[in-house]
C-alpha cells in the first residue's frame, strides 16, 4: 500500500476519536441528568426544578463540544522532546481555555434558566470558574493523552508496517538484481572471459576477474543491507558489476561517471541504480555494433538527489518509455513506498540518440547506519 494512502488512513482514524470523544459526553449528560431528577424525588418532598435536571445534562454536552479544542492543539502541538516545554506551556493555556469556555457556557445557561439574576452573574461566574477550574484541567489532560495516545499508537502501527514492506521490497531487490547477473548469458561469458585469460596465461587479469565475481555475488547475497546506503557504497558495486560486463562486450563498452563528489554520502535505497545499468546495456550497447556509452551521473538539485543512467542505443519508442520492464516498475514502487510522492522514475529517450533513466529522491547528506 502506498505511504499516502497509509497517511490518509491514519488521519481518517483519528478525525474518527474526535467525533467519538464528544459523543462519548452523551453518556455522562444522561446519567447526571437522572441522577439530577431522582434525587429531587427521593430527597425532596417538592421534587426539584426541570431547570437543574436541563443543566446537570447540558454541561457535559457544553464539554463534549469544547473537546475540539485538545483535538486541534493535540494534532497542531505533537510531544517532542525538542519542543516538551512550549508544548506543555501551549496545553496549559488549553486547559484554561476549555474552563473558560465551560464556565461561561454553564453561567449563560443559567441564566436562561433563570436560575442567577442578572445583578449576581459576575459573582457567580467567578465562582464557577474556580468550581470547573480543576475538573477542566483533569478533563482536557485526560482527553489529550487519549488522543496522544491513540496518534503514537497509529504511527508505530504503521512504521511496523512500512518496514515490513521495505524489507519484502529489499529482499525482492536483492534477489531481482541476483536473477538478472546470474542468467545463464552472464555467467556463461564471465567464464568464458575467465577461461580465455587463463588460456593466455594472464593469470593476473584472470584473478582480478574471480575477485570482481566473488565480490558482486557477495554484495547480492549479503543478509545484512540497509534499506538506504551511502550513494559511494552503491557505486562501487556497479563499478564492480560494470567491470566484468565490460569483458563481456570487450571494447564495445565505455564508461562514464559524472559523480559530484558532494553526493556520495548521501543515502539512495540499495540496488537502485542496477536495474537502470542492466536496462541501458540490455537495450542500448546490446543493440549496436560499434562502441556502446553509458554514463552514469548524481548531482544536487536543491533539495534534491538526481541519479541518472543514459546509453547512446537507438532509444525507446515512444509506446515503450513509460513501460520498459519489470526491474524499473518494481524500483518505481520501491521509492514511491519509500520516499511517497518527493521521489520519482522517468525514462525517456534522449535527442541525441539513446535514452536516459533519471531517478529523483531527497537529498541528506549523510546516509544512516
Amino acid at each position: 500500500m502506498p505511504a499516502e494512502t497509509v497517511r490518509l488512513s491514519s488521519s481518517q482514524r483519528l478525525q474518527r476519536l474526535w467525533l467519538i470523544i464528544p459523543a462519548a459526553c452523551v453518556v455522562p449528560a444522561v446519567l447526571d441528568a437522572f441522577q439530577t431528577y431522582m434525587q429531587g424525588r427521593i430527597g425532596r418532598p417538592y421534587g426539584t426544578s426541570w431547570g437543574n435536571v436541563i443543566f446537570s445534562g447540558t454541561e457535559w454536552l457544553f464539554l463534549g463540544a469544547l473537546t475540539p479544542i485538545t483535538y486541534q492543539l493535540a494534532k497542531r502541538f505533537p510531544i517532542t522532546r525538542e519542543t516538551l516545554r512550549r508544548t506543555l506551556g501551549v496545553h496549559l493555556v488549553g486547559a484554561l481555555l476549555l474552563c473558560l469556555g465551560w464556565a461561561t457556557a454553564g453561567v449563560a445557561l443559567r441564566y436562561v434558566l433563570g436560575m442567577v439574576p442578572a445583578r449576581a452573574l459576575a459573582g457567580n461566574f467567578a465562582s464557577w470558574l474556580l468550581t470547573s477550574l480543576p475538573w477542566s484541567v483533569f478533563m482536557y489532560f485526560a482527553v489529550l493523552g487519549s488522543i496522544y495516545s491513540f496518534m503514537y499508537f497509529t504511527e508505530a502501527r504503521e512504521r511496523e508496517a512500512q518496514s515490513a514492506r521495505l524489507s519484502a521490497q529489499l529482499a525482492e531487490a536483492r534477489l531481482g538484481a541476483l536473477r538478472m547477473q546470474l542468467n545463464p548469458h552472464f555467467l556463461f561469458n564471465s567464464l568464458n572471459a575467465i577461461g580465455v585469460l587463463v588460456r593466455d596465461q594472464n593469470t593476473a587479469a584472470a584473478s582480478r576477474m574471480l575477485e570482481l565475481l566473488g565480490d558482486v555475488l557477495h554484495s547480492v547475497l549479503r543478509s545484512d543491507v540497509r534499506h538506504e546506503i551511502p550513494l559511494s557504497e552503491e557505486v562501487q558495486f556497479l563499478e564492480q558489476y560494470l567491470a566484468i560486463e565490460q569483458v563481456r562486450f570487450s571494447d564495445r563498452l565505455q564508461v562514464s561517471w559524472s559523480i559530484d563528489d558532494r553526493v556520495r554520502t548521501a543515502p539512495v535505497p540499495g540496488f537502485i541504480l542496477q536495474p537502470l545499468v542492466e536496462n541501458a546495456l540490455r537495450h542500448g550497447v546490446a543493440k549496436r555494433s560499434d562502441v556502446g556509452t553509458i554514463d552514469v551521473g548524481a548531482r544536487v538539485d536543491g533539495d534534491t538527489l538526481v541519479l541518472s543512467v543514459a546509453d547512446n542505443g537507438p532509444g525507446l519508442p515512444h509506446s515503450e518509455v513509460e513501460s520498459a520492464g519489470v526491474g524499473l516498475a518494481n524500483t518505481r514502487e520501491r521509492l514511491r513506498t519509500m520516499y511517497g510522492d518527493a521521489a520519482s522514475l522517468t525514462l525517456e529517450s534522449r535527442p541525441s540518440g539513446g535514452a536516459i533513466a533519471t531517478i529523483r529522491v531527497p537529498y541528506s547528506e549523510a546516509a544512516h547506519a
